[in-house]
């Protein structure tokens, strides 16, 4: 058996050089392997996931084993979006709900080496805080502490997932306000980087303005008489 282990987005795989590559020594239908990793992962569209491929070299027979998804794809999917804040402290991305934190949670359990869902839910809640979401209008450690205290307990212990409409849009209402304000910050940081460069610009040709007032003439050397 050989063991081939590709990186795809769901639904998505196509062939390419790197797979080519790949299954081409192997001398199975590359068209079929396509298809059923397609449908293997159809559920994670737009996500990047893991494949393994198990193939018997004698029979061309193989297998399939789609892996979890890393935690911070599955909280991009939740929110929509492609990339991840570079500047947590600063840039926020997004305003997860805890039933959609549960969400991310019960995909990955299965793959973590925690044995209790909790656990799972906290280190969900890390890679949040690492990528600059926050999670009902909060910030993730504020959740952390929020659940020691016994809040979410029972949304945690039913694994609920569902998103109440009426919440989601006050979620998404707090975060315009978040991004505008953000937007409004860049911004103002934007003009006095801008600013400052015009600042020092000036001060640099007012030197150099001040240094050529300030040069003496050049004085021709007397011409020494030629001795007779």
């Amino acid at each position: 058996m050989v063991l081939i282990k590709l990186l795809v987005e769901g639904g998505k795989m196509s062939p390419g050089p790197a797979v080519a590559q790949q299954l081409g020594p192997m001398g199975i239908n590359m068209g079929q392997v396509i298809s059923d990793v397609n449908e293997a992962t159809s559920e994670f569209k737009g996500v990047t996931v893991p494949v393994h491929l198990t193939v018997d070299p004698k029979t061309k027979k193989f297998s399939i084993k789609v892996l979890s998804p890393p935690t911070s794809e599955l909280i991009k999917k939740e929110l929509k979006i492609e990339k991840a804040s570079g500047a947590r402290l600063k840039q926020k991305v997004g305003n997860l709900a805890i039933e959609q934190v549960i969400a991310v949670s019960k995909a990955k359990h299965n793959s973590m080496l925690s044995n209790e869902f909790i656990s799972t839910v906290k280190s969900v809640i890390g890679t949040c805080q690492a990528l600059g979401v926050l999670i009902e209008s909060k910030q993730p450690m504020e959740i952390l502490d929020e659940i020691a205290e016994g809040k979410y307990k029972e949304e945690i212990e039913a694994q609920k997932t569902d998103v109440n409409p009426e919440k989601k849009k006050e979620l998404d209402t707090f975060f315009k306000g978040v991004e505008a304000e953000q937007e409004a910050i860049k911004k103002a940081e934007e003009a006095e980087a801008a600013a400052a460069e015009e600042a020092k610009a000036a001060t640099a040709v007012a030197g150099t303005e001040t240094k050529k007032e300030g040069e003496t003439p050049a004085v021709a050397a007397p011409e020494v008489a030629a001795k007779a």
